[in-house]
């Protein structure tokens, strides 16, 4: 895995960097940052890191002195500049000093991943140094395959690779398996990996997700994959009872078609989370028997759950989270994909819910159970994580309950809050001193009714900022705010950063 080191001097971009990137699936890890190029420069000295994404203009030291800096102790250190400046001199200086890229800000996300894909290219390419023992011949071997059979490695690098350790894709046609198992390291695992290595038609390697996956090399379409399942099924045998789940893919001929093969695999193991297991998962009677490229999708409709959650009703709401997902299952073409999209949308819906009843947002409720999700291996396992959603969300409601004059008054803000409010005037609608009622308000919320409309305001903003395309000036008026200075002031204020510059990132 290649070391990754971060500078700029704007928190909020490393934080962005850190979010919008699969740094794993690029076989990255972020090794630190930095806010100052001083600092940088002191940190690679200690992580060592492969690849720089480096800002120009910052404090103490600026990036081209950083990249020069570093190159002097790390020569062969892989830059890339993010940078707010459009200026031909600095893109000349970068390009002097040898930058993979210079990439301005706002960041297109899809050139920065084809950058950093290309250096990881060049990385593979100049480190034969790493072919050394035979655990990195085994990295090396892994991560060669896995690029093969996604599509990620240029023919001569394959070719030149497959040569250095000595790969031979024999056979005009290949089907694959992946075999899974609860962790890498249990003996079923690794006896699989045995049985595999024995046989020269096999290739063994693991990938990205720590699944053993088993490339066939065959001669004949209908009697290699038979005899692909007889060995699978021989495998399956000889390593029970432990638990072993093996899907196998589509038969396709040894070129282009070897990342169907495997991709086809891969979404076969998705499968158990809706079948009995059986003895091996064949992605082709799958696809035969439920539709696995034709989900059937539904609309959640969310608002008997609104009801129920403002209610407080708990045994309501499960039931008809158990009922949500037994109509799920009976859908035609429903796919796992499909059903752990409903539960994340479930899970998004309760956050947001809460968020609007409370206006405040609670993370930390469901930061757990989205995880969950994505582990789950049985419609009553996901089930239960959205169950649990539930009673958080309502658990969380029932310990804030507010007096009934300011849940009024809350509805009030947020369906007038473009209007102009003031606790006078709200004190006259209400008929309570407005010292009172601004007491109270702060003592229910733990804000000012100040803090509170404005936070609210600026959320809303937000928003339409994402949504719409509408002028920063035009916003400011949709949500309340009639002087664009004072919105700019208040936006910063909550938000960190001004209005343009928040768009820009988006």
């Amino acid at each position: 895995m290649y070391r990754v080191f971060l500078v700029d001097d704007e928190p909020f971009i490393i934080e962005g960097l850190y979010d919008i990137i699969d740094w794993s699936a690029f076989g990255l890890e972020i090794v630190g940052s930095a806010e100052n190029g001083q600092d940088a420069l002191e940190a690679l000295k200690e992580s060592a890191p492969d690849i720089l994404l480096t800002d120009i203009s910052m404090p103490n030291m600026d990036g081209l002195t950083l990249i020069r800096e570093a190159r002097e102790f790390r020569p062969d250190l892989k830059v890339i500049i993010l940078s707010g400046f459009n200026d031909f001199d600095y893109i000349k200086s970068g390009l002097k000093l040898g930058v993979e890229n210079y990439l301005l800000k706002p960041i297109n996300i899809d050139e920065l991943q084809e950058t950093l894909a290309n250096t990881i290219d060049k990385l593979n390419t100049i480190r034969p140094d790493r072919l050394f023992s035979d655990y990195d011949i085994r990295i090396l071997r892994d991560n060669i395959l896995y690029r093969w059979l996604t599509g990620r490695i240029a023919p001569n690098e394959l070719t030149e690779r497959m040569d250095i350790l000595d790969i031979r894709l024999d056979g005009p046609y290949l089907v694959t398996a992946v075999l899974r198992t609860e962790s890498q390291f249990e003996p079923s695992y690794e006896a699989a990996q045995r049985m595999a290595v024995q046989d020269p038609s096999m290739l063994p390697f693991v990938d990205i997700d720590g699944d053993l996956v088993i490339v066939f090399m065959i001669e004949d379409p209908v009697k290699g994959k038979d005899k692909a399942m007889s060995v699978l099924e021989n495998m399956q045998k000889r390593l029970e009872p432990s638990p072993l789940r093996i899907t196998i893919g589509s038969v396709q001929e040894i070129g282009e078609g070897a990342p169907r093969s495997y991709a086809h695999a891969k979404k076969a193991q998705e499968y158990f989370l809706l079948l009995d297991e059986p003895a091996i998962l064949d992605y082709g009677m799958l696809s035969e028997k439920n539709g696995i490229e034709h989900a059937a999708a539904q609309p959640l409709d969310w608002s008997a759950y609104s009801k129920l959650i403002k209610a407080k009703d708990l045994e309501q709401l499960h039931t008809a989270i158990d009922a949500e997902f037994e109509r799920c299952q009976m859908l035609e073409g429903a796919t796992p994909a499909y059903i752990q999209s409903m539960a994340i949308e479930l899970m998004i819906r309760f956050k947001m819910e809460l968020k609007e009843i409370k206006q405040a947002d609670q993370p930390e409720l469901y930061k757990a159970g989205f995880a969950q999700i994505m582990q789950a291996e049985t419609i009553e396992g996901l089930a239960a994580v959205v169950k649990e959603a539930a009673t958080l969300t309502v658990d969380s409601l029932m310990r804030d309950v507010k007096s009934p004059i300011i849940q009024l008054l809350l509805g009030y803000v947020h369906e007038n809050y473009a209007q102009a409010l003031s606790l006078k005037s709200l004190s006259q609608q209400y008929n309570i001193h407005p010292v009172y009622l601004g007491q109270l308000f702060q003592k229910e919320t733990n804000e000012t009714f100040t803090e509170y409309i404005n936070k609210y305001r600026i959320g809303k903003a937000k928003e339409m900022l994402k949504e719409t395309q509408l002028k920063v000036q035009e916003i400011a008026m949709q949500v309340g705010y009639w002087e664009t200075g004072y919105f700019y002031k208040q936006f910063k204020k909550y938000v960190g950063i001004s209005p343009t510059d928040y768009k820009g990132l988006l």
